[in-house]
């Protein structure tokens, strides 16, 4: 049985050091700084502690599309997102045709085999993103693929072998709220987004079983004195919880931190919604059938769209940081809320015994010190 123990380790919700003891993959037990162990050690001296961070939203990342992409490209992508501190990730796709929609989730379903054991971010589902969408808040997606719902469009749509299933919908289009009822009857995670629903077709979808918003903000209805808008409905029906991209770009860091204090970190994921220039720098890409622009950290597609973003999680970890919210406040933001929002916080999403080990490991200036993936460590290059 192979055992590790990372020694002084420091967790982000107290000033606590201990020895962690790993085996098999998960977090087996905690001891005193004190205490004799044996097994290989490692010294963590120096590394806030944190649970892995988990991206529900990312279409790719080095060069490589999730619509586009091969297994091997995709373990390429959770090779970079591992680097960075993201230790279970959700590939995105958006709008396509069904005839690569079925070999795109062939992908990832040989990606989920190869994953097996190995020290990269873990792929655990696959997100839907706007298959169903308003055509007038399509933002970057292709509304030449947008569907409508007649009753067996979901059905037809290819699954996983297993893992998580997550949808992206605006229940104003044609069945939208007989689909929301669908997506719970069959075990999806119903996300409102590219939407400009009133707040009666809101709540009708909320109703059926859409508890979640994707990127908020973006590609929906804002808020205004006279309008409350799909933002305000948002943040003002407290069940609802939503995610949102915390580049800076999307959403002003004043309006980040206003509306994700509002809401309550509790109720907030943070994605990076990263497209394939993510980790590339600046210049001209393809992806989506257009070219994007990446400029200054900014992305713009031939329409003038802002096309994703070319962030990470430790991106959004750092801006998060920075504008002063608590290490316990990022850790819900970046790790306990989307395990929560996935149905994976038996395993996920905190440092507790029984739990996988998934750690990162950061200085006290948010540079990442090491991170570990089912008990082995990733090699940070």
């Amino acid at each position: 049985m192979k055992r590790t123990i990372l020694k002084n380790s420091h967790f982000m919700y107290g000033g606590v050091r201990e020895n962690v003891v790993v085996e098999e993959g998960r977090i087996a037990e905690f001891h005193d700084r004190t205490a004799v162990i044996d097994g290989e050690s490692f010294d963590a001296v120096g590394s806030l502690i944190f649970p892995g961070f988990i991206d529900v939203h990312t279409h790719g990342a080095i060069g490589v599309d999730v619509n586009a992409a091969s297994a091997d490209e995709l373990m390429k992508v959770a090779a970079f997102l591992a680097r960075n501190g993201v230790t279970a990730w959700v590939p995105t796709l958006v709008p396509d045709s069904d005839e690569n929609y079925r070999r795109v989730i062939g992908e990832i379903d040989r990606l989920m085999e190869m994953q097996e054991g190995r020290p990269v971010a873990q792929a655990v589902g696959v997100h839907y993103e706007g298959v169903f969408a308003n055509e007038k808040m399509c933002g970057a997606l292709r509304p030449e693929y947008f569907k409508k719902y007649t009753g067996g469009e979901l059905a037809e749509l290819p699954r996983l072998k297993s893992g998580v299933h997550m949808m992206t919908f605006a229940p104003e289009v044609e069945g939208g709220i007989e689909l929301a009822a669908e997506f719970v009857r069959q075990g999806w995670i119903a996300s409102i987004g590219h939407t400009r629903a009133d707040t009666e077709t809101l709540d009708k979808a909320f109703t059926a079983g859409a508890r979640h918003m994707t990127h908020f903000f973006n590609a929906m209805t804002g808020i205004h004195h006279r309008d409350i808008g799909v933002a305000g409905w948002g943040l003002k029906t407290e069940p609802v919880t939503f995610d949102i991209i915390a580049d800076g770009v999307h959403i002003h860091p004043e309006m980040l931190e206003l509306v994700c204090r509002a809401k309550t970190p509790g109720k907030v994921t943070l994605i990076s919604d990263s497209v394939a220039p993510a980790g590339l720098g600046d210049g001209e890409f393809e992806a989506w059938g257009e070219k994007i622009v990446v400029e200054g950290g900014r992305t713009r597609n031939e329409r003038g769209s802002i096309a994703g973003s070319v962030i990470t999680m430790h991106d959004a970890f750092v801006r998060m940081r920075s504008l002063g919210f608590s290490e316990s406040e990022v850790a819900q933001m970046v790790s306990s809320n989307p395990a929560k929002l996935l149905g994976l916080e038996d395993s996920r999403g905190s440092i507790e015994a029984g739990k996988r080990a998934d750690l990162v490991g950061v200085s006290d200036d948010g540079a990442i010190k090491f991170v570990m993936i089912g008990g082995e460590f990733v090699d940070l290059g």
